[in-house]
């Protein structure tokens, strides 16, 4: 497990947070105004942001034509998939902590991971998909009943998760040669494309101007979400091990659930506790570097490892 540098380590801490309020934000948003035409919105402003700063890095946009096929493949399953089935299932869900479902996309990887590539877990690993897994069941304890009045709207997010998570596999192991901004900016654009069509077909009759709020929403996501976030995730994923980069998102849902308390009257339960403290077990397990051979002898033997 290669360490954390302070970039990633200060891109992680800012994703957690903007994605983590995001939640009560957009169900807020979502409640009040079409949900694809609140996605279209967000991801339409959202796109010359992450222009912008592709721009201002010297980053160049140029995908060789022979990487296409791999770069829309990456686009559905990375992002698509996941936009589509989100805003398909958010309104039918009866609270915030449902939408948590979306990060049990940790254990999808892992299982992912190793039956389509091969991949052994380690012990830490193993433990951290099963703390992170816990804690996700824990978090969604009291919602049970509600979500069996909406199984397939649960069914629907879970689809979804399933679909990112593999896509966090592929981008991991892309052959594109491109940086990965290039990747997200052109990943970005043609999911853009497809939420706008859906939007176009399903909601066209309901398009009104937004409410100040919604409208707050809208540019919330797309400077912080679509212009930042999403960019530093997909370089966390194609950075990091699979299992790291998705168990290192575990702590947006707590900060959602919190947040969710505070702006929108959520109550908590012990089990949101013991739930929170299983996802930063599980953070820790996979992201904490493992002592090397040498500290370990040097341990045994009384000594401080050389640095």
């Amino acid at each position: 497990m290669p360490r954390l540098t302070r970039r990633q380590l200060a891109a992680l801490v800012f994703l957690t947070l903007f994605w983590g309020l995001n939640w009560p934000i957009m169900k807020s948003a979502v409640s009040d105004y079409p949900p694809f035409a609140f996605r279209a919105l967000s991801m339409l402003m959202g796109l010359p942001c992450l222009a912008l700063g592709l721009l201002a890095m010297r980053v160049p946009f140029r995908i060789a034509r022979r990487h296409w096929p791999e770069l829309v493949t990456l686009a559905v399953t990375n992002m698509v998939v996941w936009h589509v089935f989100l805003m398909l299932a958010l309104p039918s869900l009866s609270s915030g902590r449902a939408a948590i479902l979306g990060y049990t996309m940790p254990v999808f990887s892992a299982l992912w991971g190793l039956t389509l590539f091969g991949e052994r877990l380690t012990l830490r690993q193993a433990m951290g998909v099963g703390a992170a897994g816990l804690g996700v069941v824990l978090l969604l304890w009291h919602e049970f009943s509600r979500l069996s009045g909406a199984p397939m709207a649960a069914a629907t997010l879970l689809f979804g998760t399933a679909i990112w998570a593999l896509g966090t596999q592929q981008l991991r192991r892309t052959r594109i040669e491109a940086p990965t901004l290039a990747i997200a900016f052109w990943m970005t654009a043609i999911t853009t494309a497809v939420v706008c069509v859906v939007s176009l077909a399903w909601e066209a009759s309901t398009w009104r101007t937004p409410s100040a709020t919604t409208l707050g929403a809208i540019v919330y996501n797309a400077v912080l979400i679509f212009g930042f976030c999403h960019a530093a995730w997909f370089i966390l994923a194609r950075s990091l091990p699979p299992v790291a980069s998705s168990i290192s998102i575990c702590l947006i849902p707590v900060l959602g659930l919190l947040s969710g308390a505070l702006l929108l009257g959520e109550i908590l339960h012990w089990q949101d506790g013991v739930a929170i403290a299983l996802i930063v077990l599980a953070i820790g397990a996979v992201l904490l570097p493992a002592r090397s051979n040498a500290d370990k002898a040097a341990s045994a033997q009384g000594k401080v490892p050389a640095r």
